[in-house]
């Protein structure tokens, strides 16, 4: 797929430097598609050769073996079964290869018949790539996860701007957005797309470096020149036939560059086959909530820290039954609306099926006899779908028809919309009346086979069927009369692959019908084949027989061929509209499931408006609530969180253990479950809308970049004060603690005044930097907050609520030695913590927060002001002293301490 020169080279020019045909035909191939493995077609086998079969050997675990010499060079090869191919190149598209699959494009008789016609010209069967593999145009189901959306996107800049385009190739949507470059992280981030498409030149950009770098193993660089706007332009016009694209949306050049751009590389990958795209959908700017990738990771939206999907909050909320509603889930939960109009209008649908119980299940019910349309459409539309994809567009149109039955019967008026999306047209309603029709209730995987059409259906296919049948019984009959013709009870009528049917005897009773054949008589008996065992023979009558047979089969399988192609043509004239009720399908399914999820799990509706209100009453954490009870634990302990403009910015202090994490986490969760779309767990939550979420809850070190885990938390809190507005929510835990203690207090200090007077957003400021409460005396709007603990004997016990005030202490050697420090460091730890609060100026900091200006530098300390005491010390020299005088002089030193 790059533009080298070698690929104007063809198998000729490759003949000439002395390999053969067969190798010549695969290097030129390979020349045209050099950034890729090609799975080479040779009769059973996709062979791959040189590099790729090293590569494939080694990521397969497959036989690596050699295949003699092409112009002089030994030909290492590894190849794969063409019939069971698809479990290997899953492999080797997961290891980020791509594939281009190189198929057998003619038979070998066809061949011949070619090189007969055209005297001279090589009898080689013609091959060419029939398809791109990448990890992006996947279509197959045994490829894909059907809860998860598989998008592939393109990057494009003209003149500054930033255009994103993305795609689900095996669903159709096609969405468009513009941004800024600092935005391009968080933007890829929410897309999460398997590959992404950049200029070349973008590589060697400095300011793009740490935008890409995390998703540097999915990027597919081209040339730039291919980001053509002008270009793009007239492909996506050609491509949705229209004269001009704004009906689609004002966009900007360079979203159509990076929207023209995607199309004409999936085009490419597809070698000319196109599967449904719908038409291209802007997403602007404010309508999402942005999330970061630092808070996405941090807040386990889809995956865990540690990669897996067990333990998010997506894995926690998912409810859906079809695999378009686990796709739309989680579309909604990467990017949570910020519409209060698109938030109300979800939270009604979901409320219409909390209270209608009987309605919520029936349409559970319904969903759970509901295929995936989508997928199979797409199948269908590049050529490579089945019978078994028409039976689907079959059944989940029936399903749709269901679905707007029982909704406009019981009349929600929550559902109008999606109840008019599901309303079938007269071409959808002919489609799916004929594919009722046509197709058997149980058919095959592939057309080839045959048997799928229903029995009177076509007249001309029955008629071949019959004769098929009936042929089967004149076997029968033959069989009958050759027994009594010859007296041999012995005699049968078999089939194999080499002979086709044959008249199996005997050995020792086959000499009759041997003798009389070799007479000349009218015996119709014609010698086969003689074996150990038995003897086999044929006669004209027979041959005339199987011939019919054949002819029947052959042309019963030929009229199903051309009946599942007027049927896959007639679905991809159709593909919008059963895109519509794909999508209505799947968003009634997410509703179903947040209402089976609120009533399950004791969520409620959030209020939702325009304010800058945060007031939750007894949140929850739905992940950990979950886990809890399935460990049998205690009960989660529910908190309050109210960051009113009088209160916007809570600093939380308290021991480690003790739920501050948890508590920060659980409030970011809620808002992002009440933008998507979901009731929340909470007893009330009244919430203004949130444009963007920052979290900043630990983090690690980042190796590859360079940076230590203090730099990674400085970049961080960094982007959260020059990005976040007074509509955003920021949670933030344990700001400076990677540097010393000090330079710590003083950037968690400032970061506190910063959030407080410029970007005013409703903040959570974990800390146990206790120092800081002292800021509330100048910070209006600053409230603080602890996690409560029980002193016991000693111990502490976690009480995990959170009440107003602030902690005395941090109780990290508690915490430690429930860790299970040896007793010896815990004792000594209390006599190093005992010595410093004895030593420790209080008041001091205290008398920061009330002297300093907000983001002044601290006065240097005031020197030590002259004492007795002081004296006394400085007079003393340690080497010279006697211990009779050391005694003494420690006597003395105290008598002054005491004065």
């Amino acid at each position: 797929m790059s533009s080298s020169a070698a690929q104007t080279k063809s198998a000729t020019d490759f003949i000439a430097e002395g390999h053969t045909p067969m190798m010549a035909q695969y290097h030129a191939v390979k020349a045209r598609y050099p950034d890729c493995m090609v799975f080479y077609r040779m009769g059973d086998f996709f062979e791959l050769f040189f590099d790729d079969a090293v590569n494939a050997a080694e990521v397969l675990d497959i036989t690596l073996t050699k295949r003699g010499k092409t112009a002089g060079e030994e030909i290492p090869m590894a190849g794969v079964p063409a019939h069971s191919f698809e479990p290997y190149l899953a492999r080797l598209i997961k290891a980020g290869f791509k594939v281009a699959i190189c198929d057998q494009t003619e038979t070998p008789e066809q061949a011949k018949k070619r090189a007969k016609e055209n005297k001279g010209q090589s009898t080689l069967v013609n091959r060419d790539v029939v398809r791109i593999v990448t990890q992006g145009t996947l279509t197959e189901d045994t490829l894909l996860d059907a809860r998860e959306n598989n998008y592939i996107a393109a990057v494009a800049e003209i003149a500054g701007q930033f255009g994103l385009a993305w795609l689900e190739l095996s669903t159709g949507e096609f969405m468009v957005q513009g941004a800024a470059a600092r935005q391009l992280g968080a933007a890829m981030a929410r897309i999460g797309a398997s590959e992404i498409v950049i200029p070349d030149r973008f590589r060697e950009r400095t300011d793009l470096y740490h935008h890409l770098a995390p998703v540097q193993d999915r990027l597919s660089p081209l040339p730039a020149a291919l980001f053509d706007a002008q270009n793009a332009q007239k492909r996506l016009e050609s491509l949705f036939g229209v004269g001009t694209l704004s009906a689609f949306g004002a966009f900007t050049r360079a979203e159509i560059a990076a929207a023209g751009t995607l199309i004409d590389y999936v085009e490419r990958t597809q070698v000319g086959k196109l599967p449904y795209i719908a038409a291209p959908r802007q997403v602007s700017s404010g309508t999402v909530m942005d999330i970061d990738p630092a808070t996405r990771r941090s807040l386990e939206l889809t995956r865990t820290l540690s990669g897996e999907k067990r333990g998010s909050l997506l894995s926690c909320i998912d409810r859906t039954i079809t695999g378009p509603g686990a796709r739309v889930l989680h579309a909604r939960l990467c990017a949570p609306l910020t519409d209060i109009a698109g938030i109300r209008q979800r939270h009604d649908e979901v409320e219409t099926l909390v209270a209608d119980t009987r309605l919520r299940e029936d349409i559970r019910a319904l969903l759970s006899a509901t295929p995936d349309m989508e997928r199979a459409m797409a199948r269908l539309t590049v050529g490579r779908g089945g019978p078994r994809d028409l039976a689907v567009i079959r059944d989940g149109l029936k399903q749709a028809e269901l679905l707007r039955a029982i909704l406009a019967a019981r009349g929600p008026a929550a559902f109008n919309d999606l109840s008019s999306a599901l309303s079938q047209q007269p071409g959808t309603q002919s489609l799916a009346d004929r594919l009722r029709a046509a197709l058997d209730d149980e058919v095959p995987a592939l057309a080839r086979d045959g048997g799928f059409i229903r029995t009177g259906y076509s007249a001309e296919l029955d008629k071949f069927r019959t004769l098929q049948g009936e042929s089967k019984r004149l076997i029968a009959a033959l069989e009958s009369k050759y027994k009594q013709h010859t007296g041999i009870d012995a005699l049968k009528i078999t089939y194999n692959n080499v002979l086709g049917f044959f008249i199996e005897v005997p050995a020792k009773k086959a000499d009759p019908m041997m003798v009389r054949g070799d007479a000349g008589n009218d015996n119709p008996y014609i010698h086969r084949q003689t074996m150990a065992n038995a003897v086999r023979f044929t006669t004209a009558e027979l041959a005339e027989l199987e011939r019919d047979m054949a002819q029947a089969s052959d042309r019963a399988i030929a009229i199903e061929l051309e009946l599942f192609t007027q049927m896959a043509a007639e679905i991809t004239r159709l593909s919008a509209d059963i895109g519509n009720h794909a999508r209505a399908i799947a968003a009634i399914d997410v509703a179903a499931a947040f209402a089976e999820l609120a009533v399950r799990e004791n969520h409620i509706r959030p209020q939702m408006d325009t304010t800058r209100a945060f007031t939750i009453t007894g949140g929850r954490h739905p992940v950990v609530e979950q886990s809890l009870r399935k460990q049998g634990a205690d009960a989660f302990v529910p908190n309050d969180c109210d960051l009113s403009d009088a209160q916007r910015l809570w600093l939380l202090t308290g021991p480690n253990m003790a739920g501050k994490s948890t508590f920060l986490r659980q409030n970011a969760l809620i808002a992002i479950m009440a933008h998507m779309g979901a009731f929340v767990p909470a007893a009330s939550a009244h919430i203004g809308i949130v444009d963007k979420i920052f979290s900043r809850v630990g983090a690690s070190d980042d190796l590859a970049s360079g940076r230590s885990t203090f730099m990674v938390e400085m970049v961080e809190t960094a982007a959260i004060l020059n990005q976040a507005s007074d509509k955003s929510l920021v949670i933030l835990d344990e700001i400076g603690r990677g540097t010393a203690t000090f330079d710590g207090l003083s950037i968690a200090w400032a970061c506190v005044e910063a959030l407080h007077e410029t970007t005013k957003c409703r903040t959570i400021f974990a800390t146990h930097y206790h120092e800081l409460t002292g800021l509330s005396s100048r910070l209006p709007s600053l409230s603080c907050h602890t996690m409560a603990v029980k002193e016991w004997e000693g111990d502490i016990v976690f009480l995990h609520a959170v009440a107003a005030g602030t902690a005395d202490r941090s109780y990290g050697i508690h915490v430690a030695k429930l860790a299970g420090l040896p007793p010896a460091v815990i004792d000594r730890a209390g006599e190093v913590l005992a010595m410093l609060e004895q030593g420790k100026q209080s008041g001091t900091l205290a008398k920061l927060a009330d002297d300093l200006p907000l983001f002044r530098a601290a006065p240097p300390p005031a020197a030590v002001k002259p004492s007795p005491l002081n004296d006394a010390l400085s007079a003393i020299d340690p080497d010279s002293l006697s211990p009779r005088e050391a005694l003494e002089a420690l006597y003395s030193l105290k008598a002054l301490s005491r004065a």
